[in-house]
């Protein structure tokens, strides 16, 4: 959702400021690129999981105030709902054991963050969209108290200069309204990070993008919204339309949408950083002292608060990153690769079995001698993302040298092996390897996931009331939840 903003009003003086400060920082990455030492010696990998909060019959808490105050860990964060909140987890470095240790640090800090937060009325939940969110929980009372939200709603309405069209068909039809950008709250994500070299970042980036559909379809967890089963993933077509800025009559004239999956190929993180500043107008145009061709002309490493500003409001589904690190005399630049596919849950072992299949098969695709995205068409990654997340385990994709073929069995058969390949070149344990690579086979040959499992056991509560059984099933999904055991493993409802 961007940097930390205050409430305020914006002239027009302030965003043609603004955009000359924007302009001058992406020349100024530029010519970092070209000349400043970057941080690439031993990349880092990172984690970050969005969480619900729901009270003891399985509804939305708006109570994430409350729970931070009760957790009181600066781990975890507010998000834009009230029922939501984050947890980022400290990165570190996959051949020192990253992978077991963010899983340790987070089951530690669910746990604990459970135990607490219950005291409240709040309990958490991992899954792409809270299934028993209704539309009176929408409105902009639930907008988390933090000013930088509801600027940002009120920004993001104001270009688009009417209300938030939200319409999704799947085996239901959900066509409804919103005068905020709550909706968006409803997707909670789980975000892996990954530091690469400038010159890398490209082959990482692409990587990403290729290989982003079969994430969806092995890991789609969020079937359910306002009450109406609709993709397996349905926080995808969620996501890119309640942050759409385009009226009608700016998609027609093919304005790109904010939540967006690109339109090519890249050679260099320029690339991404140049469209952003030139297809996309400023939501928060607030601008910094810090004159950055100064800083680095001094020897400095300039923060292009702006620029940063902006990326984080343009959502590329794998977004680019710059961010500085280090002690004030001592501040080193560096690059990462965001991956925001997938949803968060059902357990902290398929979340770990995840960011381990992303993390080693991206590493195998970006290193190859003859990179995947030179012999696919960008249109057909395109596709299979959306066809991914529309019928998830089912879901029949493109892949080069094989044609059209069902996600699961391109995984099986061509994907976890390259995931090993990458995974032992990163130099994590074999022992780690086989275990969470493990989880992803057993989806597969299972036909399994979050999402399907969900859908399965709503089939059987198909005599209910429909928001009573999503009431039970999630409390049911809670309980499994907290025992770790991975989706693959749960017995029916």
């Amino acid at each position: 959702m961007g940097e930390e903003v205050d409430h305020q009003e914006f002239t027009p003086a302030d965003r043609t400021r603004h955009r000359e400060k924007v302009r001058r920082c992406l020349d100024v990455f530029a010519r970092m690129l070209r000349e400043a030492a970057f941080d690439t010696d031993d990349p880092m990998t990172g984690l970050e999981v969005e969480l619900n909060l729901v009270d003891e019959q399985g509804d939305p808490a708006l109570k994430n105030a409350e729970a931070l105050a009760a957790i009181a860990d600066p781990d975890f964060q507010t998000e834009l709902g009230q029922f939501n909140i984050e947890i980022n987890v400290p990165p570190g470095k996959l051949r020192e054991g990253a992978l077991e240790a963010f899983e340790h640090d987070l089951r530690r800090s669910l746990n604990d963050a459970e135990t607490k937060s219950a005291a409240v009325g709040a309990h958490l939940v991992m899954i792409g969209i809270l299934p028993t969110l209704a539309e009176g929980h929408m409105g902009l009372h639930s907008i988390s108290a933090n000013p930088r939200y509801r600027l940002l709603s009120e920004q993001i309405l104001h270009a688009r200069g009417e209300d938030l069209a939200i319409v999704i068909s799947g085996r239901d039809r959900l066509d409804t309204t919103s005068d905020s950008i709550l909706p968006e709250a409803a997707c909670t994500s789980t975000q892996l990070h990954v530091q690469t070299a400038p010159d890398q970042f490209a082959a990482y980036w692409n990587a990403s993008q290729a290989i982003s559909a079969v994430q969806l379809a092995v890991g789609a967890n969020s079937p359910y919204l306002l009450g109406q089963q609709l993709w397996r993933e349905t926080r995808i077509p969620l996501f890119e339309q309640a942050t759409d800025t385009r009226s009608e009559e700016l998609k027609a004239q093919g304005v790109r949408p904010r939540v967006w999956f690109g339109e090519r190929w890249i050679t260099s993180v320029f690339d991404l950083f140049e469209e952003n500043v030139r297809y996309f107008p400023a939501l928060l145009p607030v601008t910094e002292d810090e004159d950055p061709l100064a800083v680095l002309e001094a020897g400095g490493t300039p923060e292009l608060a702006e620029l940063r500003l902006h990326n984080g409001t343009i959502y590329r589904w794998n977004r680019p990153v710059y961010d500085v690190t280090g002690s004030d005399d001592q501040r080193t630049p560096h690059l990462r690769v965001e991956n925001r596919v997938l949803a968060a849950g059902p357990t902290v072992a398929d979340t770990m079995a995840n960011a381990a299949f992303y993390f080693g098969l991206v590493r195998a695709l970006a290193e190859s001698e003859r990179p995947l995205w030179s012999q696919m068409s960008f249109s057909a990654a395109e596709e299979n993302f959306h066809v991914a997340a529309q019928h998830g385990v089912d879901a029949q994709v493109y892949w080069p040298g094989v044609g059209q073929v069902r996600a699961t069995e391109l995984v099986l058969r061509r994907l976890l092996p390259l995931a090993q390949q990458g995974l032992e070149a990163w130099g994590v344990d074999g022992a780690t390897v086989d275990r969470l690579l493990g989880i992803i086979e057993q989806r597969c040959l299972l036909g399994t996931n979050g999402a399907e499992w969900f859908v399965a056991a709503m089939d059987r509560r198909r005599d209910q009331d429909r928001w009573d059984g999503l009431r039970a099933t999630l409390l049911d999904y809670r309980e499994r939840m907290h025992t770790n055991e991975p989706v693959h493993t749960w017995d029916e409802a």
